[in-house]
């Protein structure tokens, strides 16, 4: 009988556990499989802990860690890998509480998993019932981010939901980035990988951690760790200072011309030149502080608290 262990990160999500919990059980009923849930409290402020251990008390198939404060979503992930590979699991499942993630594909999950696949990943197939505007730039953030990595597999409507096997458990505790982007690491991990798509489904209680501003800078992370994108900036900086050389020298060339005016070009051209190198200053900057916080070598997260023995 094989194991496979269901991540599920929880950030003050008190109103959605036992929903999520009582919706996920019905269908883990699969022959030769046995289940457990590792929920990973990643600091949360209201009683989310104490809700997930009173469902320890019913089912000792609920595993648990709790953050010494909040460290983000992708080191709940991380965590929980960690603690699938600990007890054993011959595969793990990545998946919200909210319920946009939903259950019942599980079964499919496994189907494909038995067909040899190391790695499910899932897509919402359509947008029904998100807002024009949220719809709007998750499609231009997955054109954008294809654009500046030049990975054509993170589709639009992508989500973290996902089963990894023992090797692509492997393959992702391998990767020690102090920013970290699933999304972008099933590519970059490889293996045999299929996707199974879903209809878009609303949050079933509460309200999302995810502010724009976070949404966007966690985005623009995922494009920096996968692509080579601060290449971008002097590049279109380049562009613009390339056309505005063009368009002042026409300029200056046809008063010269046609009102026997001196070209007066210099001042512009340097201005430009200036505000290009501090912006480009400025990215190298940050791509040093990356780099600085990644060979500080901290740890990922902090365990404040578990019910998972050490081996």
């Amino acid at each position: 009988m094989k194991t496979i262990s269901i991540i599920v990160p929880c950030y003050n999500e008190s109103e959605t556990i036992n929903i999520y919990y009582n919706e996920t059980i019905k269908y883990l009923n699969i022959d030769n499989y046995k289940f457990n849930f590792i929920f990973v409290n990643d600091g949360s402020s209201d009683n989310t802990l104490d809700i997930i251990r009173e469902l320890e008390k019913n089912d000792d198939r609920i595993k648990y860690i709790s953050f010494s404060r909040n460290f983000g979503k992708e080191a709940a992930l991380y965590a929980g890998l960690e603690a699938a590979k600990k007890l054993g699991s011959d595969a793990a499942i990545q998946m919200d509480v909210d319920l946009q993630d939903d259950p019942k594909i599980i079964p499919d999950m496994i189907k494909e998993y038995e067909n040899g696949y190391n790695l499910i990943i899932t897509r919402h197939k359509n947008r029904h019932g998100q807002s024009f505007i949220k719809s709007f730039f998750s499609t231009t953030y997955y054109k954008l981010y294809s654009f500046v990595t030049k990975s054509k597999n993170l589709a639009k409507g992508a989500r973290d939901y996902s089963l990894l096997d023992k090797k692509v458990i492997d393959a992702f505790l391998s990767i020690k980035d102090y920013e970290r982007f699933t999304k972008g690491m099933y590519n970059f991990v490889g293996f045999r990988t299929k996707m199974i798509e879903f209809d878009y489904n609303k949050r079933v209680a509460g309200t999302t951690k995810w502010s724009f501003k976070k949404l966007f800078h966690y985005g623009i992370m995922g494009m920096r760790e996968f692509s080579r994108f601060y290449e971008y900036i002097p590049k279109i900086f380049g562009w613009i200072f390339f056309l505005l050389l063009i368009f002042d020298t026409v300029w200056q060339t046809y008063n010269h011309i046609a009102n026997a005016t001196e070209f007066n070009y210099r001042i512009l051209i340097f201005d430009v030149s200036m505000v290009m190198i501090f912006i480009t200053l400025f990215y190298i900057t940050r791509l040093i502080y990356d780099n600085k916080k990644q060979l500080q070598n901290r740890p990922i997260y902090i365990t404040e608290d578990t019910n998972i023995k050490e081996d």
